[in-house]
């Protein structure tokens, strides 16, 4: 709303407060139960005035209704009235909405100003009262995540929540956040005047300056570039745009990235680097204007010189980026948004799609980031005509071709949803290649890329599994004729694609060698002088645990030996130490293979050997940690949240691996700015998260487990305490396990009809949903990762390691988590699915997953049940996953290998068809008429036989051999698969029968005999 401002007068516009009062109030009775928790009165307080550049959403309702952000004011709306704490000099200003507000919309306006040594009790008391209205107990909305700052805000909370009230409290930040989508005309207006402002900067500042930097060959730093960007948007002329200073401002210091460093996060910064523009370079702008408070944002990509797989990756950027702008239609879900731009993904380039962001933007106005309105693949939430969104798309970490270095590609606009096609408000800043790909000699221009097709990723969202498999939990499911054919036509298009992306993959796949591991020589000492003396004059076997080293005597000498070299053994008074195997590598040093000890005192060899062995174990642990440690990567640090914000947090849990020692403690989760902490009562019990090491983010209620689970699958290891890890858990039991003890009696065992039992389990269900809510509420907030959630429906009974375990998929995954080892399969390292042990009548099948990685030995889920088969091949067929068929277990080890050492062979054997069961069984057969047997010829050819020559007759006797043989073979090959396919309960009668052997060799060798003579 725009405010008239003349030095320090400030003009309310009175009608813009009654219509968005009335609209206030209006959405709130409309959604009172859903969105605004049942709020009898929405308390909201603005925090002290501050010059850092923040966005909150008591400022935002401040805007919208007043015009102006009035710092250290408290505003609550009841039914019937309204009600401002706040100095002397802003209830002056607000006395204009009084009369007004209690004509038009018959709410009273009540002011509450305080002096300027007041601490504000007498007020309060009155605001809390009349909130109270008379009543018990009140529900009072407030945005729960502002924390109160300042004085005032702090007595306020501490008032508010005060038992004396008996106030209840919920969240309203939903509410506000849909009130604040759907803009009207003023909001429009200054949401287009702010994209305009952010369009021509980055047209007529930001290129014009990149061209004449690189035309020039000048060094240039990003953060320059930044600060000269900010200029243009705060003084708007020096980018030919006319409007009022005084009404505009950054959403964000504007970013510029070059050199392989790319951070596509909203708080990315430009750093001091220098601007790269050599040969492959990729340079990301972003800039982001307000005016009156209103955001917009646009984003652009540049690429200097680029590479056939930059240029490539672009134009499937640009499409899937214009994809998803118009499919932001009224009355669609932003879910499908995001599924627009990932289908365009997924057909054009389907290697890229792990690269793709997981969110395609935000809902953006009063706030550069609406909460609530992000854009991906798990929200369902209908677009309105009049909604703002800012639509970010891009591809990050990409590896160039020479892996020296990475690049990422970014595009942002700011676009409003209309009836029909969307408004895109930034459009005046070209994005097409031609206008991003630059020459350094000559002007700009396109640069074609060679269409490539990738390996394939997958991802499905969970709206279209569930869709897809909603008769999974039936076990008496039929598959119709149609449906069944169209699963066969599509798993046949499948495996082609599956097997040209395998032929590709080995194609390229060089043989790395790989590299032999170094070891060093352990020195106990350095020096002679360093080794102790004897301790008497009688030489002993010495233990020095400062050293790690053992001291022999031999011949008159103390000799030390390092720990870690040796092996030792005690037998009747015997101590022997054989020494590890060495390289000689000085030819004239003296080695020892092996030193054999007697000792007169067994218990003292026995304490020698001990103390070795102790000794030993302690030095290879800490080797063993340190080797650990050493294939870590390194990650940068956690950046704590500090005085800027309160990190949200989550109490009382407990984490997988745990920690070692006997006695575990519960505790805490806080999520701060790049990254998660858990950290325990003890100092040394502490574990570090980083959003940038988080492949898969997991959130498992309690539902029919009495766990509630947050798991984090990582891209690289971590250590947790002195073990090595890709996978973190941290989870809260919902319920104890309670034992009735009792010696009999008639309460010695629980009533259903009990009142003390049916309380305790009304407990346990109020306290499971509490978790559940407090998990998820944790999760939402944590907008840096998007977390899944195992589909119940889609899941199944195996065994993957000792014990049967219930196995779900998500949308990207297939997962197992209340057990340990858990499970984590990603979907898109998937090659392809072996079902064996598919025979009719068998009461159980196992599933074989191939990786993409040969190397990777292939997961087996044993003891499937049979019920599960149908709805796992619709569940795979859905997320584009070849499967095949066998009715016995293949031996995986060295099929890898043979593919992997004779890859030319794997290609003219067809792939993986080798799996196809059914394509053999349904191939026409070779005719045998096409051979007679010598009996059978006609008695005209044999007369002509005898003309022959002998080398023809030679010749037609070597073909008629070869050609019998062939049918020889192919016969018993037929016959065999005859013997296989016989139905499940004969072979049972034969497997009982002590003459199986017997019976089924005289099947194969009667069939065989009738075949020769009928030919």
């Amino acid at each position: 709303m725009a405010d008239s401002r003349n030095g320090d007068t400030y003009v309310i516009d009175v009608m813009k407060f009654i219509s968005r009062t009335r609209a206030l109030y209006a959405h709130w009775n409309e959604h009172i139960a859903d969105i605004w928790g049942s709020a009898d009165a929405l308390a909201v307080a603005t925090h002290p005035a501050t010059n850092d550049l923040r966005y909150l959403k008591s400022s935002a309702l401040h805007i919208w209704l007043l015009g102006y952000e009035f710092s250290d004011t408290i505003m609550v709306f009841s039914s019937k009235q309204i009600h401002f704490l706040c100095s002397k000099k802003i209830a002056t200003l607000l006395e204009v909405v009084k009369q007004p507000a209690h004509d038009e919309l018959g709410i009273d306006v009540v002011m509450h100003a305080k002096t300027k040594g007041d601490d504000g009790n007498g007020p309060m008391d009155a605001v809390l009262r009349a909130i109270r209205d008379g009543k018990e107990s009140q529900v009072v909305g407030h945005i729960a995540r502002e924390a109160p700052e300042g004085k005032l805000l702090e007595k306020w909370t501490e008032r508010l929540t005060n038992a004396k009230f008996q106030f209840q409290f919920v969240d309203i930040t939903a509410g506000l956040s849909d009130l604040f989508a759907a803009k009207d005309g003023t909001e429009i207006i200054n949401v287009k005047k702010a994209a305009y402002l952010a369009s021509s900067v980055m047209k007529n500042v930001v290129v014009t300056k990149l061209e004449k930097v690189i035309d020039e060959e000048r060094d240039v730093t990003h953060s320059l570039l930044m600060r000269l960007t900010e200029k243009a948007i705060l003084d708007p002329t020096k980018a030919g745009v006319k409007l009022k200073p005084e009404c505009v401002d950054i959403c964000y210091p504007p970013i510029f990235q070059s050199g392989g460093k790319f951070d596509l996060k909203p708080s990315a910064v430009s750093n001091d680097d220098l601007l790269a523009y050599d040969l492959g370079s990729i340079i990301i702008c972003a800039v982001g204007a307000r005016y009156n408070s209103y955001c917009s944002n646009v984003a652009r990509t540049y690429l200097i010189d680029a590479t056939n797989l930059q240029s490539k990756a672009y134009e499937v950027l640009l499409k899937a980026h214009e994809a998803a702008i118009n499919a932001m239609r009224r009355g669609r879900k932003l879910s499908s948004v995001y599924q627009a731009a990932l289908s365009v993904v997924e057909k054009e380039a389907p290697e890229l799609v792990d690269k793709l962001t997981k969110s395609a933007g935000t809902g953006i106005g009063l706030e550069f980031r609406e909460s609530g309105l992000n854009i991906n693949a798990r929200n369902d939430k209908v677009l309105r005509s009049q909604m703002a969104f800012n639509v970010s798309l891009g591809f990050q970490n990409m590896e160039c071709e020479s892996k020296k270095k990475k690049f990422s590609l970014f595009l942002a606009d700011t676009v409003i949803v209309k009836d029909e096609d969307p408004e895109i408000l930034t459009g005046k800043c070209s994005k097409l290649v031609t206008d991003v790909s630059y020459d350094k000699e000559e002007k700009p221009c396109r640069k074609k890329a060679r269409r490539t097709s990738g390996p394939e990723s997958y991802f499905i969202n969970k709206t279209s599994l569930r869709s897809y498999n909603n008769n999974n939990n039936n076990n008496n499911h039929v598959v119709s004729k149609d449906e069944l054919r169209m699963r066969n036509q599509h798993q046949a298009e499948l495996a082609r694609r599956k097997n040209e992306e395998t032929v590709r993959r080995l194609a390229g796949d060089g043989s790395s060698g790989s590299t032999a591991k170094t070891s060093t020589d352990s020195v106990a000492y350095k020096n002679v002088n360093d080794v102790p003396q004897p301790r008497d004059l009688m030489m002993m076997i010495q233990v020095d645990q400062k050293k790690e080293a053992v001291l022999l005597p031999i011949y008159g000498s103390m000799v030390p030996f390092h720990v870690s070299n040796q092996q030792d053994s005690t037998r009747n008074n015997y101590i022997r130490i054989i020494f590890s195997v060495i390289t000689l590598k000085n030819q004239g040093a003296i080695y020892l293979k092996e030193v054999t000890f007697r000792c007169k005192d067994s218990k003292r060899s026995s304490e020698v050997v001990q103390a070795i062995k102790t000794l030993r174990r302690q030095v290879n642990a800490r080797e063993s940690e340190r080797i650990e440690r050493g294939t870590l990567v390194n990650q940068e640090k956690l950046q704590l949240a500090g005085n800027k914000f309160r990190p949200l947090r989550l109490s009382g849990l407990w984490i997988r691996p745990q920690f070692s020692g006997r006695k575990r403690v519960p505790g805490a989760l806080e999520a701060h700015a790049n990254g998660f902490r858990y950290s325990t009562t003890r100092p040394n019990e502490r574990v570090d998260v980083l959003f940038a090491n988080v492949k898969h983010a997991f959130l498992q209620p309690a539902e029919k487990e009495m766990l509630t689970i947050l798991h984090f699958h990582l891209h690289n290891h971590i250590m947790l305490g002195n073990k090595k890890t890709k996978d973190v858990q941290f989870y809260v039991e919902v319920m104890d396990a309670v034992q009735s003890l009792g010696g009999g009696g008639r309460r010695s065992s629980p009533s259903a009809y009990d009142p003390g039992e049916i309380l305790e389990e009304q407990r346990e269900r109020d306290r499971k949903n509490k978790i559940n809510v407090d998990f998820n509420h944790f999760a939402t907030r944590v907008s840096a990762l998007e977390f899944e959630q195992p589909l119940r429906e889609l899941g199944f009974s195996g065994v993957t390691d000792k014990a049967r375990v219930f196995i779900v998929p998500t949308s990207s995954c297939l997962v197992m988590l209340t057990e340990t080892p858990v499970l984590v399969v990603s979907l898109s390292e998937v090659e392809i699915v072996n079902l064996e042990r598919v025979v009719f009548g068998q009461k159980y099948f196992d599933m074989a997953i191939v990786f993409k990685d040969f190397k990777k030995d292939v997961l087996k889920i044993n003891a499937i049940d049979t019920s599960y088969l149908e709805g796992i091949k619709k569940w795979l067929d859905a997320i584009d996953i070849k499967y095949y068929e066998s009715k016995a277990n293949l031996m995986w080890r060295p099929i890898l290998k043979r593919i992997t050492d004779d890859p030319q062979g794997f290609i003219d054997d067809g792939g993986w068809e080798f799996l196809n069961l059914e394509r053999s069984d349904s191939e026409p057969e070779e005719s045998d008429q096409g051979y007679e047997p010598p009996d059978a010829e006609d008695e005209s050819e044999s007369e002509d036989e005898d003309s022959e020559s002998e080398s023809e007759r030679t010749k037609k006797k070597k073909k008629r051999t070869t050609e019998e043989e062939k049918c020889k073979r192919r016969l018993s090959v037929r016959f065999l698969e005859k013997i296989m396919d016989l139905s499940m309960f004969r072979l049972q009668l034969f497997f009982y029968n002590n003459h199986f052997s017997f019976i089924i060799i005289y099947i194969i060798v009667h069939n065989y005999d009738l075949a020769k003579k009928k030919y």
